[in-house]
Formats: structure tokens, sequence, C-alpha cells
């Protein structure tokens, strides 16, 4: 894919850990086809080769999902899950690469990792989603997201199961916006991008 190409494409993160599979769950039946954007799903999970999760998420969505494999082109109009024992990198000529260094914050997928990637690439057209969690990951990445000029939405943290991943981030920085599960559903479903 050219540069060209994926500067027609925004990009909707949702990252988070414990409690937020529970969330996506809950707002994933409820949202409208994506049109000229992706979204991007990177959860905290054990490190298997299996494909349970992106099987489970093809289940509660309309919006088809698409697996992500070394040098997958990104397209809008796809759901893409992280997988397993991973990092997410995100190239500029619109491919998505797969990397295996270190594990960031205890994790492999790391939610900071993509995050500061998406931010790099996409800069005011990425708006990162951080959930549940019971770690730090995830508010490194929101940072680089807002300074890029994107937009951050944190779940309200009375309404996580596990509250400190986002009262963590929300300590670090101003989120433009604070929702539930419901608020989530709402937002998602009218992104101006």
């Amino acid at each position: 894919m050219e540069e060209d190409k994926i500067r027609n494409i925004s990009l909707l993160l949702i990252g988070g850990s414990a409690g937020s599979l529970e969330v996506l769950i809950a707002v994933l039946p409820q949202l409208k086809p994506l049109q000229n954007w992706a979204m991007v799903i990177v959860l905290h999970r054990k490190s298997t080769d299996d494909s349970l999760l992106e099987n489970l998420i093809a289940m509660k969505t309309v919006i088809p999902v698409k697996e992500i494999e070394d040098k997958t082109p990104l397209e809008a109009g796809f759901i893409y899950v992280v997988p397993s024992d991973y990092h997410l990198l995100f190239e500029k000529n619109g491919l998505l690469s797969l990397d295996v260094s270190d594990k960031v914050n205890y994790s492999r997928p790391s939610i900071d990792v993509v995050f500061e990637s998406a931010a790099d690439v996409f800069g005011s057209r990425a708006t990162a989603v951080l959930l549940s969690g019971a770690n730090a990951d995830g508010t490194q990445g929101l940072l680089a997201i807002q300074q890029m000029g994107g937009t951050v939405v944190i779940q309200d943290p009375d309404s996580a199961e596990m509250p400190y991943m986002p009262k963590f981030a929300i300590n670090k920085m101003t989120a433009n916006h604070l929702v539930d599960a419901d608020g989530l559903v709402a937002f998602i479903n009218n992104l101006g991008f």
C-alpha cells in the first residue's frame, strides 16, 4: 500500500487488560459498520497461538474481523485483533508488522507499543481508547496519541472491573472523553473520521 492510501484511513485503537473483554463483548454487537476507518484491538492475553479471542470478537460483531499476519495491509472497514505474544507496529506504507522484541509492562502485546506506533504513523487521525486493567500499560501510548493531535478516550474507572489502568492514565493526563460501556458505543458510532 502506498503512503497516499494510508492517509485516507483513520484508526480507532482499543486497548485493555483484565475486565476489558467484558466491555468489548457488550459494545461490539451495537457498533455500526466502519466506513473510512479501521479498528485495532489490543488486549493483554496469554502467550498461546490459538485464535480464540479473534473468533470470540468475530462472533460479537457484524464488522468483519481480519487476522493479522506480518505485513498485513491495513484496510478501512475491518477490525484487527493484535495476536498473542507479538507487539504490533504500523508502517508508513500501510502495512502491519509483528514484532517479538522484549515485553513492555510485562506484556506482549503491549498497549503502549501499539498506541505509540499508531501515534507516529496516524497522528491526529488516531483515536485511542483505554479500558479496564490492572497495570500501567497504555498511559504512555495515550500520551503519544494526544501529543500528536489524536483523541484519547478512557473508561470511567467507576465502571471498570479493574480500575487501576484507567485511573493510572487519568492521573497522568486529561482525557478528551471519559466513558462507560454505553458511552463508548455512542462515541464510536458517532466518530467523525
